[in-house]
């Protein structure tokens, strides 16, 4: 079945050259197209060399798209233009100094993207978290890749209320084996000197005192499943080293038992410390560090995904109650939930939602008597700060860049205008509005950057 791509020549790639590769996509079995409109978000971009004006088409490109960038003609590609190529926003680049006799690694890549995109739109998925920021999206995808596509243990990282162990499922819900067993949960923190070998390990009747009949831990548990370890960082030492033996030979005994029992599962692990750091200072395993981290992924806190804040809270309303799930927002509730901090992350967010909720009555929207009288603003005309703390590092950061004042300009209006209009469902007037312009001047706008791009 052929896939399909989109495909884009960028710079000074000659005519030839361009008839030739599109040949041999078309031989891999790849649907060539002309425009993102039918691609499926995948897409192909050739290029010659990698100069600002190639490096900056290829930014427009890579939008909602997953981008292999293949280098073609007989000039050197240092590993420095490399790199810039996948900071643009491609997913991967191939070298083709020469043409190959087959494009099957495109082919091979665009497939394996296809999985991943066709595997994070799914009600699997949907059911379990919600965002739609670029940086909620990446970590999805990779969450996804590895979960399906690998049996990799899994260290996941983030602060307290950031989703880790909705993580967890979703890896363990997107297992690619035939069958999955149980998905089984140890509390790390929650476990004492005394028991916390029976609890991974299990015991036989009469072990200890007070084993009055024979048990099962979560290695046995877990077993052909998956065995999430919350809060990892605090085990203590002795525990890691009985927990690294069973991670690199699959095996155990039960408590009192002389036989050997075997284990296959894959092992998640989250925690909120910095284990780099406690393997630095020795209160954490090295070995066990890498056994635990073939694979790692961080839960940014909400603080840098607040574009996820209105989605989240819709995604919170569904969960809470069905019915809820179509109710629309006030703008000042919209902007209260915008605004406020939320030290706790998502968990925080979950909690604000569940009263605003609780405090709603019919069928019309959430509105600003909803707000619990502890939390709304105390003056009579209120604004929100702005610009705030995530809008003034991201122009430091520009400006650390080296980016001048008017592609810094130029860009906010191009993500303010995008921004607007996915917040309105592509409503041209409504998102016109909402950014305070006419429709006639918003409809300029958008053109000239089609144009400048």
């Amino acid at each position: 079945m052929a896939t399909p791509a989109w495909l884009q020549f960028l710079g000074p790639v000659p005519t030839a050259l361009r008839a030739q590769v599109t040949a041999l996509l078309k031989m891999a079995a790849i649907d060539v197209l002309a425009t993102r409109r039918e691609a499926g978000g995948l897409g192909i971009a050739v290029l010659a060399q990698a100069d600002d004006g190639v490096l900056d088409a290829l930014r427009e490109l890579v939008r909602d798209s997953s981008v292999l960038a293949i280098a073609v003609g007989a000039g050197q590609w240092d590993p420095a233009a490399m790199w810039r190529v996948l900071d643009a926003g491609a997913a991967d680049l191939l070298l083709w100094s020469a043409l190959p006799a087959t494009a099957d690694d495109v082919a091979c890549r665009l497939q394996r993207w296809q999985t991943i995109r066709t595997l994070v739109d799914s009600d699997i998925v949907r059911k379990r978290v919600a965002g739609r920021g670029a940086a909620w999206q990446s970590l999805l995808r990779g969450v996804v890749e590895v979960a399906r596509l690998t049996q990799s243990s899994v260290l996941i990282t983030g602060e307290t209320g950031t989703g880790k162990e909705q993580i967890a499922h979703l890896i363990h819900e997107l297992d690619g084996r035939d069958e999955v067993g149980e998905f089984v949960v140890v509390d790390c923190t929650t476990l004492s000197s005394e028991l916390s070998g029976s609890e991974f390990f299990g015991h036989e009747r009469g072990a200890f005192t007070g084993a009055a009949g024979a048990r099962d831990g979560a290695f046995a548990l877990a077993h052909g499943g998956t065995l999430f370890l919350d809060e990892v960082g605090e085990l203590s030492i002795a525990l890691q080293a009985q927990l690294l033996r069973v991670v690199q030979e699959r095996q155990y005994k039960r408590l009192g038992s002389n036989t050997w029992q075997r284990s296959d599962f894959r092992l998640i692990c989250a925690t909120h410390r910095d284990l780099d750091a406690a393997v630095a200072n020795g209160s954490f395993r090295a070995d066990l560090f890498y056994r635990i981290a073939a694979w790692r992924c961080t839960a940014p806190p909400l603080r840098e995904r607040m574009e996820d804040i209105l989605p989240l809270a819709r995604f919170i309303l569904a969960q809470l109650e069905p019915r809820a799930a179509p109710l629309e927002m006030d703008p000042a509730v919209k902007e209260y939930l915008l605004t406020r901090e939320y030290p706790g992350n998502v968990r925080d967010l979950c909690q604000t939602v569940a009263r605003l909720w609780q405090r709603h009555s019919g069928h019309g929207p959430l509105t600003v008597g909803d707000v619990p009288e502890d939390e709304r603003p105390a003056a009579v005309v209120w604004r929100p700060h702005w610009p705030d703390r995530n809008f003034e590092a991201a122009v430091r950061h520009a400006v650390e860049l080296n980016i001048g004042l008017k592609e810094i300009g130029q860009t906010a209006t191009e993500l303010a205008t995008q921004a607007a209009l996915d917040q309105e469902g592509g409503n041209l007037q409504r998102a016109a509005a909402r950014l305070g312009v006419t429709d006639r001047a918003l409809q300029i706008r958008r053109a000239n950057q089609r144009a400048t791009h």
